[in-house]
């Protein structure tokens, strides 16, 4: 089977969707693969680098038109879809919840479309999770960005001059990226504390060394693949009051907190950052699906009441190095489940339940049962 990498166009990724060391892998798999020039690029890897992986350079046109298999980052652009064979399978981030005409005109090119953002959070679908993989970067950078941007030290120094204290570091949402995030605060010498809407996350955070802050919302819990749960409105008023003493008692606040398919909620409000100190750091994390900080701007550092809040999207890009040998794994992990190794051909499994998650259009309609109710189909 041919296998095409397409060349990332989105302004501003740095990130690839696919090393040098994963088309070798492929190879051994028995797939032809072919990338697109100047894949590489924005990694300084050079064509030469894929070729002597074992892949063949060529253009996007001819790329898409030969593939049994397309490999993406972020979603295609509508305009190439006509020249792919119907019957392709496509497979990177498609944001199917936000993007209905572009899984609809997936459909009506009859392409087999798999967007990665819906593979199950299952024990065996790990190695394939996009989401976690990324997450857990963005987590650390979400750090490093408040460290730098911080006029304070993060570890408590005892100097002849006197000892300074260690800096204040209040995580919110205690999935992959709030444990890196915690984790990496940590390692640089924070007191930390974190919150979160499930309970049960709490000996997590404790075993990472920090508190775990405790606000009575009633009944709360997570869904069958981990994320949090959606709250109310009235529950999401207790947790802002609950808060709003711990991120005023902050130097940093890390928002982490998004709910899947949705639009992130608004947890840190206007009010909580003026009751912040001047100097201290809100980074959100959530910015990307429209922010959980009254205030933020994607991709942009806003200053209120001399608060800094941090909005700026991608930020596993700014470790664009690991970010791709992690994004790059996860595809090829997907593809080396799925694959008979004695005919050398990608087999989708339709029954599959990592299949039954992840594919949303199948020869001409849209199969992926969620996004059919979401769309009223």
């Amino acid at each position: 089977m041919n296998i095409f990498v397409a060349r990332e166009t989105h302004p501003g990724e740095t990130r690839v969707p696919v090393i040098p060391a994963t088309v070798e892998k492929l190879k051994k798999l028995g797939a032809a693969v072919s990338i697109e020039s100047g894949l590489g690029s924005t990694l300084a890897i050079p064509d030469a680098a894929y070729e002597k992986a074992g892949a063949t350079a060529t253009t996007l046109a001819s790329g898409l038109a030969s593939a049994d298999i397309v490999l993406r980052l972020r979603k295609p652009p509508t305009e190439t879809l006509a020249q792919m064979k119907p019957g392709t399978l496509h497979v990177s981030y498609l944001d199917p919840f936000n993007e209905r005409d572009l899984v609809m005109a997936l459909a009506e090119k009859k392409i087999d479309a798999v967007s990665l953002e819906m593979i199950p959070r299952t024990t065996i679908a790990q190695k394939m999770d996009v989401i976690s993989s990324q997450a857990n970067l963005g987590g650390y950078v979400a750090v490093i960005l408040a460290a730098e941007r911080s006029a304070k030290i993060f570890p408590m120094m005892t100097t002849p001059a006197g000892t300074i204290a260690p800096a204040k570091v209040f995580v919110i949402g205690v999935g992959v990226a709030g444990l890196q995030a915690i984790a990496t605060a940590k390692r640089l010498g924070a007191l930390v504390e974190a919150f979160d809407t499930r309970p049960v996350v709490e000996e997590q955070v404790k075993s990472l060394g920090a508190k775990f802050v405790k606000i009575d919302l009633g009944e709360t819990g997570q869904t069958k693949d981990g994320y949090a749960k959606a709250l109310t409105e009235e529950q999401l008023a207790k947790q802002r009051q609950g808060m709003a003493k711990h991120c005023a008692g902050a130097d940093i606040v890390i928002t982490t907190a998004q709910v899947f398919g949705r639009k992130a909620p608004v947890i840190v409000t206007a009010d909580m950052v003026a009751g912040m100190a001047p100097g201290s750091i809100v980074v959100d994390m959530a910015v990307e699906t429209g922010g959980n900080v009254e205030g933020s701007k994607l991709n942009e550092e806003v200053v209120a009441n001399g608060v800094r809040i941090i909005g700026l999207g991608n930020l596993p890009g700014r470790v664009a190095v690991h970010a791709s040998q992690m994004y790059s794994s996860n595809l090829y992990n997907f593809i080396e489940h799925f694959w008979n190794k004695k005919e050398s051909t990608f087999n989708l499994k339709l029954e599959d339940e990592i299949v039954k998650g992840a594919l949303i259009t199948h020869q001409g309609s849209v199969v992926n049962e969620t996004l059919r109710k979401v769309y009223g189909i």
